[in-house]
């Protein structure tokens, strides 16, 4: 198979392959399951960075728009997409080095070109802009699953374009107010507006966690141009989640991610959530907000074990929110209050496949919960028992470390990973 692929890949230049050799291309890319993803990765690493650097040489340089409207062409960047975000998901095997090889095989130049397509196209629906979100969107995951010790040029140069053209823009808030609206028509989810809130929101989400960042504006300035529209598109449409579209779902989930994102992005400032929540009311009926979104059981049955879907990340996102506010506001006493509440952290917390979700809903009800309300729980002696295997396997990392906690961290009680 290797010396194949390797033949096909040879081939690929800017003028269009055959039907031929792409659907051969997309057969041996989709026949990688995680099995043999890896030794596929080691054997055949040159012809992959060989088909990546095509892909972002094609997308920069406009030769896409000869084959946008061809289905094959659609499917073999489809593919490969699917085939990068596997990568970076759920291959731990394979060596970070040999990920951001692959992954980051892109220029400035060429990222300054995509964005240039993207802003002079008159076509709202132009499919160059929905394939160019898919490489933006494994960009952003690859940088939340791998916060870099030090800042690469080129995600700096995506975000900080993203931040200064995008989401700091009248076209950013314009987006936000017809999400805003109570009735969404299918229509106003073009792939520009898609870009705009769910790929650009999704990128400085995974771009401010990191603190090897710098971003000119503050986590309060950023919290303060999106709060109003934020608060408003949460509180209405977490009363009719059964009515979302898979594209609500999806700007919901990174608009949710940003806002958690900017309240985590100093772990020791409270000043995000002070800006974000003007009064005590509007603090109550966001937790409200938020529990209704991850209480939603059709969510729960669609949870993963990594933070690969919609459904699984606006959870997440959630429950970063509502961790950050425990730990900074007074409220404790409307969780104990409320029993409704401490069901829906329980009952989440009993299904969680993804670690995170489990760790956030522990660390919220051992909060805000008396020692007496814990034991009363259903999830009480799951609770110790995931707690013990944490600190358990990061005692014996050699960073001593669980996923990317610290030890002491887990001790203090700091679960939250962004």
């Amino acid at each position: 198979m290797e010396k194949k692929f390797e033949e096909l890949v040879g081939k690929p230049n800017i003028s269009p392959l055959s039907i031929d050799i792409l659907r051969q291309i997309s057969l041996i890319l989709k026949g990688q399951d995680n099995g043999c993803l890896c030794s596929f990765v080691h054997e055949s690493y040159e012809s992959l960075l060989m088909i990546e650097r095509w892909v972002w040489k094609v997308l920069s340089s406009g030769y896409f728009n000869e084959w946008i409207n061809d289905e094959h062409y659609q499917e073999f960047f489809y593919t490969i997409a699917s085939f990068n975000k596997n990568l970076i998901l759920n291959n731990d095997d394979i060596e970070l080095s040999v990920k951001t090889a692959l992954l980051l095989s892109v220029s400035t130049d060429q990222v300054s070109s995509i964005f240039k397509q993207i802003n002079q196209t008159d076509n709202d629906n132009d499919m160059f802009i929905t394939v160019a979100s898919l490489w933006f969107d494994n960009h952003s995951c690859f940088i939340h699953y791998n916060p870099p010790a030090h800042a690469f040029p080129i995600t700096d140069h995506i975000n900080q374009y993203i931040l200064h053209n995008y989401i700091l823009s009248k076209q950013y808030k314009t987006y936000l107010n017809e999400l805003s609206q109570s009735v969404i028509s299918q229509s106003v989810f073009t792939a520009k507006m898609l870009f705009y809130i769910r790929t650009c929101s999704f990128s400085i989400f995974s771009y401010i966690n990191p603190n090897t960042h710098k971003i000119r504006y503050t986590a309060d300035e950023l919290v303060r141009w999106i709060r109003d529209e934020y608060l408003q598109i949460v509180h209405i449409h977490s009363r009719t989640i059964a009515l979302w579209s898979k594209k609500l779902l999806a700007c919901m989930t990174q608009l949710i991610s940003f806002v958690g994102g900017l309240c985590w992005w100093d772990g020791h400032s409270k000043k995000q959530i002070k800006v974000l929540f003007v009064t005590e009311q509007i603090i109550y009926d966001h937790i409200e907000d938020l529990i209704r979104i991850i209480d939603y059981r059709p969510f729960h049955k669609e949870m993963k074990s990594v933070r690969s879907n919609d459904e699984t990340s606006i959870i997440d996102a959630a429950l970063m929110i509502l961790m950050r506010m425990v730990q900074t506001e007074n409220i404790s006493w409307f969780f104990r209050s409320n029993v409704s509440i401490q069901n829906a952290l329980s009952t989440l917390g009993e299904g969680a496949l993804y670690d995170e979700i489990g760790l956030s809903v522990y660390g919220i009800l051992g909060k805000v919960l008396s020692d007496e309300q814990l034991k009363n729980l259903k999830i009480a002696n799951s609770m110790g028992v995931f707690f013990f295997n944490m600190l358990e396997q990061a005692w014996h990392h050699p960073l001593k470390k669980y996923r990317q906690i610290r030890i002491e961290h887990l001790l203090q009680g700091n679960y939250i990973i962004i």
